[in-house]
């Protein structure tokens, strides 16, 4: 049996098999989940928008 590779998440490094892809960049539910219920003021934020921006804009220039 072959194994599979997992996709790794742009956000937490971490390889995980259930997620979405954007501009061929994948995000897993979980980051997923949680980037939606983040609210603006939120110290993690930023975070999220920098890895964003690292990961899908820079990338994708």
């Amino acid at each position: 049996m072959e194994e599979v590779e997992l996709p790794m998440c742009i956000i937490c490094s971490q390889a995980k098999p259930d997620g979405i892809f954007i501009l061929s960049e994948f995000i897993c539910d979980d980051c997923e989940a949680e980037m939606v219920r983040t609210d603006v003021m939120d110290e993690r934020y930023p975070f999220f928008i920098g890895q964003l921006k690292q990961n899908l804009i820079l990338k994708n220039a």
